[in-house]
């Protein structure tokens, strides 16, 4: 193929467009035919009366004809030119469009999608270069969306294997086994196995620890809780009289009879006075990793992702990865904003992600907003609930009016967020318990009435986790313009101990997915992966279709029955979730999230067909291929 402008021996044509070979000679010709003067038979002859005489019919006839022919030429190399780099036919291609229409095949063309419908339709647009994949009757998705990830998971297991734990013996196991390859007086660091997903349900305690490494100080943290042994207290300067002093949230839990700790730090891990064992990785290090893990979302259905508490290193090296061509997802960012210190810094700080040049809607990278820690943990007995916890062994709580750890008061969340809506960043705060989504409601619902019309809505204000929303507040998602970033595989893996904990009635407010979906809020589908690469060894799993199977069916592992079943979504509001849903959450909705002309050529092959399977199996599918932009990035071997 050859630019229009030049001929085989590189004579100019004049044209401006693209040329096929075995059309050039019949270019040629029509030029030819449109510059030569019209025979002197027909050339207009000297009037005695200089009339001017009517044209011959034939000179009319032929005037246009090499034009004509020109055009004809040209227009037939214009659509030889454009047919598509990619086909894609004979399959089940679920656009996810705003009909969600199903079509058998597929147009791509520089990246974009170009055309879906059936196979007779799209088979004849191919060209000689066309590029042509028979699906064999398979499932093809848009590339699926992850509204929250923590990519720095890479580097979990770069020191050493970390092996699945799901009970306190496999807690105590590893903790002997990392003071043996350690040494004495060495930390051992345990995180983010949750309490929720052991078989005892509980915390390893500090004597459990003590026995298991007496030489060596123990950190199993759960962020931002934890429970230390005898030794990490003692170098952490944790006793009798530790208090949180620094202004920040929390307490130590202390025995009421000797009032001596009892290893159970509630939302003051930052206290712990840890230092650092084994190699630290560099910077290289982290990059190569990073590929690793961004393949290994590939390979999972993933396209896009979002980084929701991104550090400035991690953002420079996304950057790299952009520039350098080696970034196979997409990546929205919302970058991490400390909120202690004074507001006049927190405001500085927001103002300056504002400002920055990744603000730019570059479909490979954009920063889209800040994120902040309102609560503590559902799977660590510290959320922030409406009505009290409950005595509970499980989360050794012995207050029976405990309500949780709120991270941020009220009159400071406030300036925060509207700092956040001032600069055009979208907001989000981990808020997992029901009393601090109506914390974060009340909030946005302040600063909507207070800021210009359509400023905060604009922003698409977010909270993250909304894992127990309290029925009074449903509504008020979507009358704010307030989207919900969840994460359904924690009810596949937590409910079991949340049931034990709360009970069957409470537990109607645990991600009522369907309410919030019929109230006309905008869910979107997340994992929080935060260590270990492998999208089912991960904490947190992100298989994506393990979050939609779980939507689908609300069933949990060790527990036996569906939880709260009415909370169900249909398949097509599960597959939205992680596609068009997310496009939105994100920003996005104009590049990616469905199978429409002008889009990017997201899309990923599946071993199953989710609309029509049995809904147990839509968790069990898997992908055969994923493509970004027209481009294959994983094959399943």
């Amino acid at each position: 193929m050859r630019t229009a402008g030049t001929s085989a021996k590189g004579a100019p044509l004049g044209t401006g467009i693209k040329i096929f070979p075995a059309c050039e000679n019949l270019v040629k010709i029509s030029i030819t035919l449109a510059k030569l003067p019209f025979p002197s038979i027909y050339r207009r002859r000297p009037s005695l009366t200089m009339m001017p005489m009517k044209p011959h019919v034939t000179d009319l006839a032929l005037r246009p004809l090499g034009l004509c022919l020109l055009l004809a030429v040209a227009m037939a190399a214009s659509q030889v030119q454009a047919a598509p780099d990619l086909i894609i036919h004979h399959g089940k291609i679920v656009t996810v469009d705003a009909k969600f229409s199903v079509v058998q095949a597929m147009a791509v063309k520089d990246g974009r999608v170009i055309a879906a419908g059936s196979d007779d339709e799209m088979l004849a647009t191919k060209g000689p270069q066309t590029t042509v994949l028979d699906l064999e009757g398979k499932t093809v998705l848009p590339g699926l969306i992850d509204s929250h990830v923590h990519p720095g998971a890479a580097m979990t297991e770069f020191d050493h294997a970390i092996p699945e734990m799901e009970s306190i013996d496999d807690v105590l196991a590893f903790v002997r086994a990392r003071a043996a390859a350690l040494g004495e007086g060495k930390w051992i660091e345990i995180h983010q196995v949750f309490i929720t997903r052991l078989k005892e349900q509980r915390y390893p305690t500090k004597q459990e620890l003590d026995e298991a490494a007496p030489r060596n100080p123990v950190l199993f943290a759960t962020n931002p809780d934890a429970s230390l042994n005898t030794l990490a207290l003692q170098l952490s300067g944790i006793d009798k009289d530790f208090k949180v002093t620094d202004g920040g949230p929390g307490y130590a839990q202390k025995d009421p009879v000797t009032g001596m700790p009892t290893g159970i730090l509630r939302g003051c891990t930052r206290y712990v006075k840890v230092q650092p064992t084994g190699t630290s990785p560099t910077e290289e290090d982290q990059y190569r990793r990073t590929i690793e893990l961004f393949k290994d979302y590939n390979a999972a259905g993933l396209t896009t992702v979002c980084d929701r508490s991104a550090e400035p290193d991690a953002i420079a090296r996304y950057q790299k990865l952009r520039d350098s061509g080696e970034l196979t997802v997409r990546l929205a960012v919302s970058e991490h904003v400390a909120t202690l210190g004074t507001l006049d810094s927190i405001r500085k700080h927001i103002k300056s992600i504002a400002d920055s040049p990744l603000r730019r809607d570059d479909p490979m990278l954009r920063i889209i907003g800040i994120k902040t820690f309102l609560d503590g943990g559902m799977l660590t007995g510290s959320a922030y609930m409406l009505e009290p916890w409950g005595v509970s062994k499980i989360y050794s709580i012995t207050d029976p009016q405990y309500r949780g750890v709120l991270l941020i008061p009220p009159d400071r969340l406030l300036p925060i967020a509207r700092a956040a809506a001032e600069a055009g960043l979208q907001f989000t705060a981990h808020s997992v318990g029901d009393g601090a989504v109506r914390t974060l409601l009340d909030t946005y619902a302040q600063l909507d009435r207070e800021l210009p019309e359509g400023t905060l809505r604009n922003t698409r204000p977010c909270i993250t986790h909304c894992n127990f929303v309290h029925p009074d507040d449903v509504k008020r998602f979507a009358a704010l313009g307030v989207c919900a970033d969840v994460q359904p595989v924690w009810l596949y893996l937590d409910a079991r101990t949340l049931a034990a904990q709360f009970g069957d009635e409470r537990l109607a407010r645990f991600q009522p997915l369907n309410d919030l979906l019929a109230a006309g809020a905008t869910i979107g589908g997340g994992s929080d992966h935060m260590q270990k690469i492998g999208a089912r060894r991960a904490i947190n799993a992100y298989d994506p279709f393990l979050g939609m199977g779980t939507a689908v069916t609300r069933s949990a592992r060790w527990l036996d029955h569906p939880l709260h079943p009415e909370h169900g979504l249909t398949r097509e509001q599960a597959v939205r979730l992680y596609t068009s849903s997310n496009a939105w959450l994100l920003f996005k909705e104009r590049q990616v999230g469905s199978l429409e002309a002008g889009k990017f050529a997201d899309f990923i092959v599946a071993d199953t067909d989710v609309l029509g399977c049995p809904p147990e199996k839509i968790a069990q599918t898997k992908v055969l291929r994923t493509y970004l932009g027209g481009k294959l990035v994983y094959r399943r071997p």
